[in-house]
Parts: C-alpha cells; sequence; structure tokens
C-alpha cells in the first residue's frame, strides 16, 4: 500500500530564489511535505553552502544542483567539496566527457569514505528541460536526434559509475527500456495538469513521470509560486501517491 511517505520521497521542491528570508519560509513550511530540497546554482551563490545545513537540520535530504562542467581535475575539487557539506544528491554535465565523470566519481567515493559519510548519490545532467530538438541542431550543431542522444548520455553514464540521470519525463520511458532499473531519473519541467508551464519545454505532469519510470521529481514554481505552498504540495503528493498505486 503506498503512503504519503513513501510519496514524499518522490519529491524533491526547488528552492528556485536569490533570498535566504523566502528560502527559509519555504523551508518551514514545507520540510514535513517533501523529501528532498534542490539548491541550485541562485541560491547557492546568494547564501553558500549553509543553506544545506539549514535543509539537513530541518531533517529533509539536499539535491544540490550545481551542474558541474569544467576540466576533471577542478570538477573532482568542487564534487569533494560538496560531499563535504553533506549533499544528498549532486551532479555534473554529462558533455564534460567520460573523463570528467570518471573522476568526480573518484572524488565523491574517496571524500565521503575520508570524512566517514554516506556515499551521495551523483547524476549526470543530459539536455535541459527548457531545450528542444531545434536548439541542439542549429544552436549546438549536435545533429543526433535528442532521444538517441539522451539516451547516449545515458549508457555513458552507466559505463563511468554514475548513479543516474537528469532528464525529461519524456525520455524516461526509454531510459527505462534500455538502462538497469535501479538507475536514478530525476526530472525538472514537472507541471500538474493545474499549472503553468513557464519556460520549460519538455514537460510532464507528475502521474505521467511516475508511470514513465522517473524517481524523483523537481517541482518548483507550481509549488512556491502557489498562493498556499502547502495545499500545492499536499495536491502534488496525492497526485504522486495515485501514480504509485496504479504502478504496483
Amino acid at each position: 500500500m503506498t503512503t504519503k511517505a513513501q510519496a514524499k520521497e518522490y519529491l524533491m521542491v526547488a528552492l528556485d530564489t536569490s533570498s535566504e528570508k523566502e528560502a527559509l519560509e519555504l523551508i518551514k513550511k514545507l520540510s514535513d511535505k517533501v523529501g528532498y530540497f534542490k539548491v541550485g546554482l541562485e541560491l547557492f551563490s546568494s547564501i553558500g553552502p549553509k543553506i544545506i545545513d539549514i535543509i539537513k537540520d530541518h531533517g529533509n535530504k539536499v539535491f544540490f544542483d550545481g551542474k558541474f562542467l569544467d576540466i576533471p581535475n577542478t570538477v573532482s575539487k568542487a564534487v569533494s567539496n560538496i560531499v563535504k557539506h553533506r549533499a544528498d544528491i549532486l551532479n555534473v554535465y554529462m558533455s564534460g566527457g567520460a573523463h570528467m565523470l570518471q573522476e568526480a566519481k573518484k572524488s565523491l567515493i574517496e571524500t565521503a569514505k575520508a570524512n566517514n559519510i554516506s556515499p551521495p548519490k551523483l547524476l549526470g545532467v543530459t539536455v535541459l528541460t527548457s531545450m528542444t530538438s531545434e536548439v541542439l541542431e542549429n544552436d549546438l550543431k549536435i545533429q543526433t536526434q535528442i532521444n538517441d542522444y539522451i539516451l547516449h548520455l545515458a549508457k555513458l553514464g552507466i559505463q563511468n559509475g554514475l548513479d543516474g540521470i537528469i532528464c525529461s519525463a519524456n525520455e524516461a520511458k526509454l531510459i527505462r527500456e534500455n538502462i538497469k532499473s535501479d538507475f536514478l531519473i530525476v526530472t525538472p519541467g514537472i507541471r500538474p495538469s493545474w499549472a503553468q508551464s513557464d519556460d520549460q519545454k519538455r514537460i510532464a505532469t507528475p502521474k505521467d513521470a511516475i508511470k514513465n519510470g522517473v524517481t524523483h521529481l523537481v517541482i518548483g514554481r507550481p509549488i512556491t509560486s502557489a498562493k498556499d505552498p502547502i495545499l500545492a504540495a499536499e495536491k502534488i503528493l496525492n497526485e504522486i501517491e495515485d501514480a504509485l498505486r496504479e504502478k504496483a
């Protein structure tokens, strides 16, 4: 039987704000409703790593959405620093290549062991959910179809020790059909049927995402910009519960 506690583990609320006050208010309101809070570059560059401690003190897990992309040495050191701050999930850009991915995972494992920390999960960013096939082809000159490109990156991640990937729910089903079942799939661009799509292009409802095999749903504005964020989170939890029940 699906429970609220199980549904909470699927829900990541994105703290996409520069305001410490706003972030703290959201954490206090929503800590009982969600499993994870996502800390991205906007908030981290505003108030620094103390936000991770604040979230952990409220009993929640942290997804650090830093999307590291640089030479392998630089990324490995950045990953090490985030591990020391005790994030539960962090990510790097797949486009950094196999060597960068290997060095990131090696650094993660070594740092966790040296600091007696449970190793966080390392995810690879494939293609941002704000991007389309046209952007890949025209702006980045990547001629491969978006589904094929994301599947290739997912396989590259598996080969180099990653625990999962970040992609849209639209590609999750394809990945589930081709990648081992315990591979995490974290999906931004989740929009309940009652919410606006905003600047996301490749979007899906919570129900569709879970049906396609997504393990974690990143949801920001439909909750954080709602008149009543607690009610919005509860509505989404109900959708997640229903989807898990149907899938069982």
